[in-house]
């Protein structure tokens, strides 16, 4: 099953000519998965090619202009092709008065569902999507509004199937073999049943892909993004803007790399850069992060990112 992350947009604050406002895009064979919506979010949608009209839920991390002003254009949008099946949109107090008064005030055509589901204690660890074999959490942030971090978490997966082990239980190759690795247990025709744990290691783990944005660095994050096969972390200034980054409860480069180092993540993407610092001046950035943790790396508008399972 594939998986792939698209970066919509990697800027904070304000859309830059050729660096849209943060914003993330997770395939998941064929459901897509939306996080943040700031300005301009269509734009790199189209540019990439990706079906607005099949994402499954838009998940907000808090109602900072910058992460929310995209939605309403995409609401209408929507109805401009073909949609059956609802629209879950998830994400802290007020997200569900944002959308109803854009919705009232636009006037807005709609000709689908759109549910918005608010999260209600957004100090708390709690799942708030779930679909077929993964969930979706929201983990409690730090800043200036109350903002949560998202952690899209597949379940385990059955260990490698033994077809040695399978013969040598007298399994006939076909339909049986199927159904154990999907973890059944098959009976044969003498009556014997052969259990899945005979002919499938141990069981490994589905792929984990953790979104953080507009946070202080806080210790409780790493619990939750650990083991992560891809972070996806602000790093909004270098180490000499510390006090700004303090006051306005943002993460350093510095920080995001201690947060994936403590996090034992695989790699972690910066994201949510400050409109301070050029394309080019974004390196200082990824300097001061992999002098900490060397497999981090500068996410960029519409760069697309597999991310593969870990046998």
């Amino acid at each position: 099953m594939n998986m792939e992350a698209f970066i919509l947009g990697c800027g904070g604050m304000m859309p830059l000519p050729g660096r849209h406002l943060t914003s993330m895009l997770l395939r998941r064979e064929g459901d897509l998965f939306l996080f943040d919506a700031g300005e301009g979010t269509q734009v790199s949608l189209r540019a990439l090619n990706l079906k607005w009209k099949k994402i499954n839920a838009i998940f907000i991390s808090h109602t900072h202009a910058d992460h929310v002003t995209g939605l309403p254009g995409m609401l209408m949008l929507s109805s401009q092709v073909e949609r059956s099946e609802p629209l879950y949109i998830i994400g802290p107090p007020r997200i569900k008065e944002y959308v109803d008064t854009a919705r009232r005030v636009l006037e807005m055509y709609i000709n689908y569902d759109i549910v918005v589901q608010e999260i209600e204690d957004p100090s708390v660890v709690q799942t708030v999507y779930s679909g077929d074999g993964f969930s979706v959490r929201a983990i409690p942030l730090r800043h200036t509004k109350v903002c949560v971090g998202y952690v899209l978490q597949e379940d385990s997966r059955p260990g490698v199937f033994s077809p040695e082990a399978a013969a040598a239980l007298k399994v006939p190759r076909g339909p049986g073999w199927g159904q154990l690795q999907r973890g059944e247990t098959v009976e044969l025709a003498d009556g014997q049943e052969v259990h899945p744990a005979q002919v499938l290691g141990a069981s490994r783990s589905g792929r984990k892909v953790s979104y953080v944005t507009d946070s202080q660095y806080l210790p409780s994050i790493a619990a939750e993004v650990n083991d992560s096969d891809l972070l996806i972390c602000e790093g909004m200034f270098h180490d000499e803007f510390r006090e700004s980054a303090d006051k306005k409860r943002h993460m350093t480069a510095s920080d995001a790399a201690r947060l994936a180092k403590e996090a034992q993540v695989r790699r972690v993407g910066l994201i949510h850069y400050s409109p301070r610092y050029t394309d080019r001046q974004l390196k200082v950035l990824l300097k001061e992060a992999q002098s900490i943790f060397p497999e981090t790396f500068l996410t960029r508008d519409r760069m697309i990112l597999t991310i593969p399972y870990v046998e």
